[in-house]
């Protein structure tokens, strides 16, 4: 089944990619979560037109971080999360948690696109992240505590 995605899903793709997935993974899982829709060509018509408007304001928001990324560099970031007795994560750490805690830490508001994991955080302790925008890099120091 021909669908498009109403939002990022895992494994699958990003908001407004057109792809085929088995009839029941769609039917089952993705529609009744609000994740896709059926790729009509009326649908179509007008994912096209969203699409360029969501790559326009990635453009907008990439340029102003930019801009302003000197303001984050070298910045200490801190999570607290729950772990087991090892010091591990109950619940990896991703992009979107990371941008939601510098917004709170520092104040800075970063897509989650921009920010670049090479792998999940599962561990407690210091981390090293990686905030690209354009062709300007700065690191972000993540410190994970447990609660």
């Amino acid at each position: 089944m021909r669908v498009i995605l109403l939002k990022d899903v895992q494994k699958i793709g990003k908001k407004y990619d057109v792809k085929d997935v088995t009839d029941g993974y769609a039917l089952n899982f993705l529609i009744p979560q609000g994740a896709v829709k059926v790729a009509t060509p009326e649908a179509l018509k007008k994912i096209d037109v969203l699409k360029a408007e969501l790559e326009v304001e990635r453009k907008i928001q990439g340029d102003l971080l930019s801009k302003n990324i000197h303001e984050i560099e070298n910045k200490e970031v801190v999570i607290r999360a729950k772990v087991n007795e090892k010091g591990h994560l109950f619940a990896s750490l991703h992009a979107p948690e990371i941008a939601i805690a510098i917004k709170e830490s520092i104040g800075a508001d970063i897509n989650p696109d921009f920010i670049i994991l090479e792998k999940h955080i599962k561990e407690t302790g210091p981390h090293n992240i990686e905030v690209k925008a354009g062709n300007k890099k700065v690191k972000v120091k993540l410190l994970v505590e447990s609660i």
